[in-house]
């Protein structure tokens, strides 16, 4: 065995099953991503998690993964400390449901959650909305997606998917906090994944109104410093949000940019009216400050 031989690319197999639908989520391409995360990474973070698309998919043995919205993460640390209680969360709300009052359940869960914004509530409206485009009016704050046409998955799937995903976070710590904040706890060795708004088409979604990438160039840069890994997901398309930062881009802050196709884009579908969208195809570009 030659020095080389120890230093064979990551293999991630497909893993396709969602747990929460969510605008953005890479599970489909999650495992090319992963694919190219180095293979000595100590501990894995995860800042922007939202449906933890990518985290599921690696399963990794150590993570720190969070958000900054915290009916999100009550979520993902029920996940981890109570799976019975989150299916429950979820069956209370889809049991309820039948074609003919699906508007009406839908409504009360929206309802609900405005009023005290909660995860149990979020659970059923993010599987139950349009597109799974959860999105906040600026206004109040108020969660205003439209219910979706489509029957919500039954609760007995559910709970499987929610078997899986308890098996595949065992070693994720949820935590909620600002990508500032949770890039402070990474360390010498580890890696941390970022897969940020889009700024130029994402601006309804939670979190977006107030996120610049500037911010994030500037902690990546940090990290990179102090030996820490970094891979940062963003709209290849439009190259979205780039154009704000690029003279500010430290030098040969990124060694490799790598290219993901992603699909059509659900949020222009939502913005279009659900017209067909054969020429909204997005590539993502994986940009990694360290070089594969």
């Amino acid at each position: 065995m030659t020095l080389f031989d120890l230093d064979e690319p990551r293999t991630v197999a497909p893993f396709k099953t969602q747990l929460l639908k969510w605008i953005g989520n890479k599970q489909r391409m999650a495992h090319e991503i992963a694919n190219l995360f180095p293979q000595d990474m100590a501990t894995y973070h995860e800042v922007f998690l939202g449906s933890g698309a990518v985290l599921g998919t690696l399963a990794p043995k150590r993570a720190c993964a969070s958000d900054v919205l915290a009916p999100l993460m009550e979520i993902w640390r029920g996940l981890s400390e109570d799976p019975e209680m989150v299916k429950h969360w979820y069956a209370r709300r889809r049991d309820e449901w039948t074609p003919d009052n699906r508007l009406e359940v839908y409504e009360a869960a929206r309802v609900s959650f405005n009023e005290r914004p909660n995860g149990a509530d979020l659970l059923y409206l993010c599987r139950a909305c349009y597109g799974g485009v959860v999105r906040f009016r600026k206004a109040d704050g108020h969660m205003s997606t439209p219910c979706g046409a489509h029957a919500p998955m039954p609760s007995a799937k559910f709970s499987a998917r929610v078997d899986e995903w308890s098996r595949r976070t065992a070693g994720t710590t949820f935590s909620n906090l600002d990508f500032r904040e949770a890039f402070d706890r990474a360390e010498p060795g580890d890696l941390v994944y970022c897969d940020p708004p889009y700024t130029d088409s994402q601006t309804i979604l939670y979190g977006a109104q107030a996120f610049k990438l500037h911010d994030l160039v500037e902690k990546i840069d940090q990290a990179k410093s102090r030996g820490v890994r970094v891979a940062l997901s963003i709209d290849g398309t439009k190259k979205s949000g780039l154009h704000t930062v690029l003279n500010d881009f430290p030098y040969q802050l990124f060694e490799t940019d790598a290219v993901v196709t992603v699909g059509r884009s659900m949020l222009r579908r939502f913005q279009m009216g659900g017209q067909s969208l054969e020429d909204e195809v997005v590539a993502d570009r994986l940009l990694l400050t360290y070089s594969v």
